[in-house]
């Protein structure tokens, strides 16, 4: 999944800016996260990436390295894009974005399309679990990140994940985990969640 705006302003100093911040960042991006800038005053582009913590350091740098190769190819000469994949993202923008959560919010939303064999007990399950790793999440040495499971029965357990990229203070991302659960408990309340319920913020 990809998002991007066109460049505005001098279309050549930051294309070399852009040309440059990516393979800064993606040589940066050591323990599954990177931040980086480069330019000055508005030729400035910034770059962020960010691996989900639970996968293998090589594995995190192969995703970074594609996507890096990727995104100006589906994003020709934009001043702000961001890919995802399930494994790691990428983010660069003309707008200082470190540290702050997007003011536009989107989602992308993919679920079990079966009921839950006892509706009312796994969803009850399902929230508990989802605000145990929220808060997992913010405990500073938990890099953003947290999950956990809990069996539902003998044949099916219920495995919940959250993370926020690592620039966003604890209050940044406390609102954004907390928006993200409260669109989950309206949307698939009572639905088996299938791969993956995740709230982009655009």
């Amino acid at each position: 999944m990809s998002n991007f705006s066109n460049f505005t302003g001098p279309t050549e100093l930051l294309q070399g800016s852009l040309d440059r911040i990516l393979p800064d960042v993606v040589t940066r991006t050591i323990d599954g996260y990177a931040i980086s800038s480069y330019g000055n005053f508005n030729e400035t582009i910034y770059g962020l990436t960010n691996c989900r913590r639970d996968i293998p350091a090589d594995a995190c740098l192969a995703c970074i390295a594609e996507a890096a190769r990727i995104l100006p190819t589906v994003c020709p000469r934009s001043a702000d894009a961001r890919i995802w994949y399930d494994t790691c993202f990428l983010r660069y923008g003309t707008d200082e974005f470190i540290g702050s959560v997007g003011t536009v919010n989107g989602g992308l939303i993919l679920m079990n399309v079966l009921n839950a064999t006892d509706p009312e007990s796994f969803d009850k399950i399902v929230v508990e679990l989802m605000h145990t790793v929220w808060k997992s999440a913010l405990v500073s040495g938990n890099k953003r990140f947290a999950f956990g499971f809990k069996a539902f029965s003998p044949n099916v357990t219920i495995h919940s994940m959250v993370q926020c990229t690592r620039d966003l203070p604890a209050a940044a991302c406390n609102h954004c985990l907390a928006n993200a659960i409260g669109l989950f408990q309206t949307i698939a309340a009572f639905v088996k969640v299938a791969k993956s319920f995740t709230v982009v913020v655009l």
